[in-house]
């Protein structure tokens, strides 16, 4: 691109292009590798700081240089893949060599990254440059982003209201263009719920598909997040594989998700399972949700109420005493120090003492209300193609609130109920992809999740790219930061 071009162009030329047509523009050698970053590190300092959403941030000479470095791969006919020249900034709950590391906790505050996660490293042998970090809740606990490190992120629509979490930080660095695509990570609805407070894409994708975890019990995975379908259908098509290392991995091609997302929805068999018979739900919520049901249904697909019939409430007893269980193993040698217990947020140094109390005895119990709630949900498919549910129970609060005491009037008993909705599919272990809905009178975004039978993540990606085709919710209705 000749100088003068460059200086006709702008930023937003650059940072408003979604992943597929950038990553064509940089392998045609339309547009360098230097003029990317520069765009995007421009763009970040006029945005970043209305909503604290990127982190450690690199050096700009170093990040140049990279920059620098990669166009001299593509001069030399070294294309590495997707992600050539992307500036990319992980979620700070995982590691990026030679970048802070903090978990979002003082008691990591210091610490720098010696090696790239799995996650990290195939997204770096694609090409990526690692800018800094999104940010995320201190040990990723809580669907609202806000830590003592870094402090609060805010919402890409409305700075006064939360970001949601824990993928927050990405979240919001999609929604404002000050990223191309991100990576997430997801317990109890950190891919989904800030996806759908941010009128973007998040997926969770099956246990396995990105290898994490080996054999402990945990219900965390790590997944892809865009401004689009096709976007986060290639992203998870570099970060997904399996990997000897990790013996619940799943071993099939991720070239899939590079491949046509072409799909016929007509006859298609949806079950809206809504608020699941009982869960609360903020007035309005509901009928934003199901404007996005009246698309798939102007499509052709078939939209019918779904009912699980195991108890959800056994289930999310199950699913707290687990997570605890597992944070206690986690987190319990802090809580034993006296001064770094003093660092850990309360709601930490709970999930540690209820964990202490599940026994050996229990662990069994637990697993088998697990399967029997799995053993319902899936039953489903039996009559449906695929089942859907709101992204969150409440739409994005006030970012000072910790998190919401009650919703419609009902006391929330712990900082993690209100995320219920979420946790209900978390349990199952079946995809999730994130789509968003729409937005209320007030101007705040909602999602629903696209539930898919276990390990089919491709069919979720096809839908939800019909559905994403059909009404172009990120491109029509951007955040007003994008273009900053």
């Amino acid at each position: 691109m000749l100088a003068e071009d460059v200086q006709a162009a702008s930023d937003n030329s650059i940072t408003g292009m979604d992943g597929l047509a950038l990553a064509g523009a940089i392998k045609a050698k339309k547009v360098s590798c230097v003029e990317v970053m520069t765009a995007y590190l421009d763009h970040i300092g006029r945005v970043n700081p209305k909503v604290n959403a990127i982190v450690s941030l690199q050096p700009r000479d170093m990040l140049l240089a990279e920059a620098k470095a990669k166009d001299a791969d593509l001069a030399a006919g070294r294309y590495a893949g997707f992600l050539h020249g992307f500036p990319l900034a992980p979620k700070d709950l995982t590691a990026a060599k030679g970048i802070r590391f903090t978990d979002g906790s003082p008691i990591f505050k210091d610490r720098i990254a010696q090696e790239d996660s799995l996650v990290v490293a195939r997204m770096r042998a694609a090409g990526g440059i690692m800018i800094g970090k999104t940010n995320a809740p201190e040990f990723g606990l809580g669907s609202q982003t806000y830590n003592p490190v870094f402090g609060t992120t805010f919402n890409a629509y409305d700075q006064l209201l939360t970001s949601g979490g824990s993928s927050g930080g990405a979240s919001v660095s999609l929604a404002t263009h000050m990223l191309p695509v991100a990576d997430g990570s997801d317990n109890c609805g950190s891919l989904r719920n800030p996806a759908g407070w941010n009128n973007i894409y998040g997926f969770r994708p099956t246990f396995g598909r990105i290898p994490s975890g080996g054999f402990l019990f945990d219900t965390s995975v790590t997944g892809p997040m865009a401004r689009n379908v096709p976007d986060l259908a290639r992203l998870l098509s570099v970060q997904a594989g399996p990997d000897l290392n990790e013996p619940l991995s799943l071993d099939e091609d991720p070239a899939i998700f590079a491949g046509s997302l072409a799909m016929n929805v007509k006859g298609v068999r949806i079950g809206w399972l809504g608020d699941f018979g009982s869960l609360p739900m903020e007035p309005g919520l509901l009928d934003v949700c199901r404007g996005a049901l009246k698309v798939f249904e102007g499509m052709g697909a078939i939209v019918t109420e779904a009912k699980v019939s195991a108890s959800i409430e056994d289930t999310w007893q199950a699913y707290t005493r687990l997570r605890c269980w597992s944070a206690a193993n986690s987190y319990g040698a802090f809580y034993d120090d006296p001064v770094k217990r003093g660092l850990l947020k309360p709601e930490a140094q709970w999930e540690v003492e209820q964990g202490r109390k599940v026994t050996g005895a229990d662990l069994p119990h637990l697993l088998a209300a697990r399967l029997r709630w799995y053993q319902a949900f899936v039953s489903l498919f039996e009559t449906h193609d695929f089942l859907a549910a709101p992204t969150a129970q409440l739409f994005a609060f006030d970012a000072k609130t910790h998190w919401p005491a009650e919703i419609a009037h009902k006391t929330m008993d712990s900082y993690l109920r209100w995320m219920q909705v979420c946790g209900a599919v978390t349990m199952t272990g079946c995809p999730a992809l994130a789509v968003p809905a729409g937005f209320d009178a007030q101007g705040r975004s909602m999602g629903i999740q696209i539930v898919g039978k276990p390990r089919r993540e491709i069919d979720c990606l096809k839908i939800a790219n019909s559905y994403d085709t059909a009404t172009r919710w990120p491109s029509k209705h951007p955040s007003p930061l994008a273009a900053a």
